[in-house]
């Protein structure tokens, strides 16, 4: 039976000490977010997630959703008693606004919780987690009429929310989508075609499901720029805020998938569904886009959850089972063998995940406090930035994040040999769920062409400057301490590989974009390389003060100091091969034949 307790401490030391929180104190929403209120709200939230969340976890993957004939659908045993203890808690409302009844607080802890609810149980966490997604749509694009209407019960989440982008014969390509928004006498509009993949889209865990829906208005152009948004309930909600009739959405089918079973993922048939538009028409896109990059940045969150929740049980296991003997002589020579912690190939794969663990949640802590600025930093100079840095670094954290999240689980997975492809100790699950997150919200292809195709060459490039700009003047400041030199140094290798890569593109691309496509990967990968060794280097910098200070946490930092080292040795020179494979370009890439491809002759 595998095992989760939240990483409490090194979360309160990141939003604490590496982030600081308490000096944003003067910024509206931060006054009340104290040291003394963090801490609670996350060693509560942790406890949360450990003891009500995580136990059912291996349970509603073994059992699923079960879709019945009328097209209803209930979670497995356990997720509804739970659902009712998270609401009543008030979890989903930490950081959305007090207007519709959210508790105001940074975003900074709304992602501390939610890396705690997915590595607990990541099924269940979607059903919020979706939720805020179409919460943040309406309130960025949403009239007032609907915020009024359906954002006080989507936000306690006595009602849960969905995103309906893909269908049968399209997915990225949002231009393709057949869904038809009839225009009707009373405003509304009448929502008829088919969505799959929607992910909790029917559930019994809520009284209401609000569906945020793409569709196409008649005679709007046959491409993204025809894409409307509509709000679809699953019921229709009255004048008065109550519940009416049910709407004409059925939920065809779930899906029999790979991983996530506790989430219903559904074929959603829309047959003259009422709906109202959000926004401007044939400007769904934009509106669907502050949803989907909120998602992104869930996701990215995903890929660390199930890399730490692995990441226990291997650190468990690895010092438990017994096989051979340490190469350097008996560890425990009074035992038959020694704990297999003491091999090095164990050793390189538990640290290469503490090593990501670590780093990657002090990115996406680091992401959501320029969420954040990005709305409520003092000056506009300040806003623009954080919105340019979380804006640049939002497929990274998605792309890299899940890629090597998924990459951990599975070593994690390997830690315990044979065992660990034996469903009862639950490693197959946590690599299975993490699968979904290189592929959903965008799959990780096209997170690195969204920044290397678009997020690079914004505004002359003034992100990525930006971004080289502030990392670079960390690494300067580092370089004049003795212990946070090296660290510096190698990093100073590191950022130069990227902005190599980055010029190599300057260069290149224009002349042939298939050079850009066949180096966006390795691009978007060097850049979450070089991003998460400044966040090991900023950790590395709050541990040596603390050191020097004095601390009754001595073993905690100098652990920060080993592992930011550990990260610089075997992390940092992937950067400089990806660049020298993505400066290959796209020739030998690109050069045969469809029929070479065939191996049946």
């Amino acid at each position: 039976m595998p095992s989760y307790t939240a990483p409490t401490r090194d979360t309160r030391f990141i939003i604490n000490e590496m982030l600081d929180l308490e000096s944003y104190a003067e910024l509206p929403g931060f006054e009340a977010a104290s040291a003394d209120v963090t801490d609670a709200v996350i060693n509560e939230g942790g406890k949360f997630c450990a003891e009500v969340l995580a136990p059912i976890n291996q349970s509603g993957d073994q059992e699923g959703c079960t879709r019945h004939e009328d097209g209803s659908v209930t979670a497995p045993k356990g997720f509804k008693e739970a659902f009712d203890q998270f609401r009543e808690a008030g979890w989903g409302t930490l950081s959305q606004p007090e207007e519709f009844g959210g508790q105001g607080m940074p975003h900074v802890l709304g992602f501390a919780f939610e890396e705690f609810v997915s590595s607990a149980n990541q099924a269940f966490g979607m059903y919020p987690g979706l939720t805020n997604g179409a919460v943040s749509a309406l309130l960025a694009k949403g009239s007032q009429e609907q915020k009024e209407k359906y954002l006080p019960k989507m936000i306690s989440n006595e009602w849960t929310g969905t995103m309906n982008l893909t269908e049968p014969h399209c997915g990225t390509d949002l231009g393709m989508i057949r869904t038809k928004a009839e225009p009707q006498a009373d405003g509304s509009y009448a929502i008829t075609g088919t969505k799959i993949f929607i992910s909790a889209g029917e559930h019994d865990m809520a009284d209401n499901i609000i569906h945020l829906v793409l569709a196409k208005t008649p005679g709007a152009p046959d491409s993204t720029k025809g894409i409307s948004l509509f709000v679809v309930p699953k019921f229709l909600v009255e004048e008065d805020g109550s519940i009416g009739e049910r709407n004409g959405v059925v939920c065809g089918s779930i899906e029999h998938k790979m991983g996530i079973h506790g989430n219903a993922t559904c074929v959603l048939n829309y047959d003259g569904a009422k709906g109202w538009l959000v926004g401007e028409e044939n400007k769904g896109l934009a509106a669907m886009f502050i949803m989907m990059n909120a998602a992104r940045l869930g996701v990215g969150i995903q890929g660390l959850s199930q890399a730490e929740v692995a990441y226990q049980n291997a650190v468990a296991y690895a010092l438990d089972r017994r096989q051979g003997r340490a190469l350097t002589g008996p560890a425990e020579p009074e035992q038959q063998a020694d704990p297999i912690f003491v091999h090095p190939d164990v050793r390189r794969m538990l640290m290469d995940a503490k090593a990501f663990t670590e780093g990657m949640r002090a990115l996406c802590l680091w992401g959501a406090l320029q969420v954040d600025l990005s709305h409520k930093a003092a000056t506009e100079e300040e806003r623009e930035q954080a919105d340019m840095l979380i804006g640049l670094l939002t497929p990274v954290i998605k792309g890299y994040g899940t890629d090597k999240g998924y990459e951990v689980a599975t070593n994690m997975q390997q830690v315990f040999g044979g065992h660990g492809y034996i469903e009862e100790w639950g490693m197959s699950q946590f690599v299975r769920d993490a699968r979904i997150a290189q592929i959903y919200e965008g799959t990780n292809g096209v997170q690195a062409m969204d920044l290397c195709g678009r997020k690079l060459a914004q505004k002359g490039g003034a992100a990525v400057q930006a971004f080289f700009k502030v990392v670079g003047e960390d690494i300067a400041e580092a370089k004049g301490d003795e212990t946070l030199a090296p660290l510096a140094e190698a990093m100073e290798k590191a950022l130069g590989q990227q902005q190599a890569a980055t010029m190599w593109f300057m260069q290149n691309a224009m002349q042939n974009p298939n050079h850009l496509g066949a180096g966006a990967h390795h691009y978007m990968h060097i850049m979450g390389i070089v991003t998460l060794g400044w966040m090991w280097l900023r950790m590395a910098k709050v541990a040596q003060a603390a050191l020097a200070a004095g601390t009754d946490d001595k073993a905690f930092y100098e652990a920060k100091l080993t592992t930011a080292r550990y990260y610089m040795d075997r992390y940092l020179p992937d950067a400089g091969a990806l660049r020298r494979k993505l400066e290959t370009g796209s020739d030998s890439m690109m050069a045969l034949g469809e029929e070479a491809f065939a191996t049946a002759a």
